[in-house]
């Protein structure tokens, strides 16, 4: 799959459900609405497409939610997808927020996934449960021990808020060190209303590079994972930091993935509407319309995205990060 700007589409984020067990305040509404269980997508259908996918290239299949492993037989979908490692598919991924990783960490590595995205946003109970509106730090650390049992790599996804977590990024950074979790730093991108003025809470990770700075060495990395972070390799603690800034250094030149919402549309770009609808297509013209709609998608996928923040900032779009497959 190639779009129209000579970039190979090699990566694909599939959204199995856009329910979650938090409602992290940069991510969605307190009270949300979410879609109804007729227009998810079904774990076949999911299956079907990701075969759909590794037919036309693409070799690298990441799980995302809103929660996935609050979908009932995610860990049958996982088996389906991962079976396909070595047949065309590289590697199977699972984002998750952590709830569960207690009960499913095993049978994500029996399924051929080997490394996850966990989202921390703070090692302290009262900001994590903050954030979270209301969920539990201890918990979430214990699923990440297990998982690192199972013999999963773990890295950590951190979103930097200004006066919420900025005061421990480099403690979280310590704290990775010590567990031997690379860690990501994103900036908060203005996706769908979450009640919240993120202009408050928008930290510039130039800022945060330069801070730590002051207190690590970070050696730029050659290391590239085919997203869109760029790494820093810390010397005095054995690990890698990426960022993530869609702010303050657009990388959308290398842009390698699309991204598959749980009802099946599909979207060229995190910050555009642009998208094409592939459950009716699957349903009623099997691959063959799949493929042809897929061809629309890719002539049209944008160059690149536009998020801005400042005064009045008003979303790049309407739909929640939830929704998409953050």
């Amino acid at each position: 799959m190639v779009d129209s700007f000579g970039r190979i589409i090699t990566y694909v984020r599939i959204s199995v459900t856009d329910r979650c067990d938090l409602r992290c305040r940069y991510c969605m509404a307190e009270r949300m609405q979410f879609l109804p269980r007729r227009e998810i997508l079904t774990l076949e259908e999911i299956a079907a497409l990701a075969d759909i996918f590794i037919a036309r290239g693409v070799r690298k299949i990441r799980l995302t939610g809103g929660e996935p492993l609050v979908r009932r037989g995610v860990l049958e979908l996982a088996s389906a997808i991962g079976s396909r490692i070595g047949a065309g598919l590289d590697e199977l991924t699972v984002t998750t927020n952590g709830t569960r990783l207690e009960h499913f960490a095993a049978g994500l590595y029996a399924a051929g996934v080997r490394r996850i995205n966990v989202s921390l946003d703070s090692l302290r109970a009262d900001r994590f449960a903050h954030v979270t509106r209301g969920g539990d730090l201890a918990g979430v650390l214990h699923g990440i021990d297990v998982a690192a049992q199972a013999g999963l790599a773990v890295k950590i996804n951190t979103v930097a808020l200004a006066g919420i977590n900025d005061d421990e990024i480099a403690a979280i950074l310590r704290w990775c060190g010590q567990k031997s979790f690379d860690l990501t730093l994103i900036e908060t991108m203005p996706l769908g209303e979450v009640e919240e003025d993120r202009t408050d809470r928008y930290l510039p990770l130039d800022g945060v590079r330069r801070a730590l700075e002051e207190e690590f060495a970070l050696t730029p990395s050659l290391r590239r994972t085919g997203g869109p972070a760029r790494y820093y390799e810390v010397a005095e603690l054995g690990v890698r930091l990426g960022m993530i800034t869609p702010l303050t250094n657009n990388f959308c030149d290398g842009c390698n993935r699309i991204r598959v919402a749980a009802t099946g549309t599909v979207y060229g770009c995190l910050g555009h509407d642009q998208k094409v609808d592939l459950r009716d297509a699957l349903r009623e013209g099997g691959p063959a319309q799949v493929d042809a709609l897929l061809d629309q998608l890719l002539a049209g996928k944008p160059r690149r995205h536009d998020f801005r923040i400042g005064p009045a900032t008003v979303p790049a779009v309407a739909r929640h990060m939830s929704v998409t497959g953050g």
